[in-house]
C-alpha cells in the first residue's frame, strides 16, 4: 500500500491476524530473504474504539506513519494514516472549542 510518500505492507495469517509489519527499509531488503526475517513482528496496533486524539498523540510520539486497526482478537481491519489523524484530531478539538 502506498500513498503520500509511505510505504507500508502488513503480514497477516489465513484469518487476517497481524503478525508484523513491512515498511520502505524492510520492503527494499534482499527480495530473497524469508519475510518472516525481515518484517517488524508484533507491531503496535489500535482498536476501532480508541479516540482520535490519543491515536494522534500516540502516533507522534512514536513517529509512526501508519499503523494497523485491529479488532480485539488481532485481525486487519484497516490501516490509519499520521498525516490523516492528526487532520481529524485537529477537526475534532475546533469544533470542541466552539461549542
Amino acid at each position: 500500500m502506498q500513498a503520500s510518500g509511505w510505504n507500508v505492507c502488513v503480514v497477516v495469517n489465513e484469518e487476517r491476524v497481524v503478525f508484523g509489519l513491512l515498511r520502505a527499509k524492510e520492503l527494499d531488503a534482499d527480495p530473497k530473504r524469508p519475510i518472516e526475517e525481515v518484517m517488524r513482528p508484533g507491531p503496535s496496533t489500535f482498536r476501532p474504539h480508541v479516540g482520535i486524539t490519543e491515536m494522534a498523540k500516540y502516533m507522534s510520539e512514536h513517529d509512526l506513519e501508519t499503523s494497523p486497526i485491529t479488532t480485539s482478537d488481532g485481525r486487519l481491519i484497516g490501516i490509519l494514516v499520521r498525516d490523516d489523524v492528526l487532520a481529524a484530531a485537529q477537526r475534532q478539538d475546533e469544533r470542541t472549542t466552539d461549542e
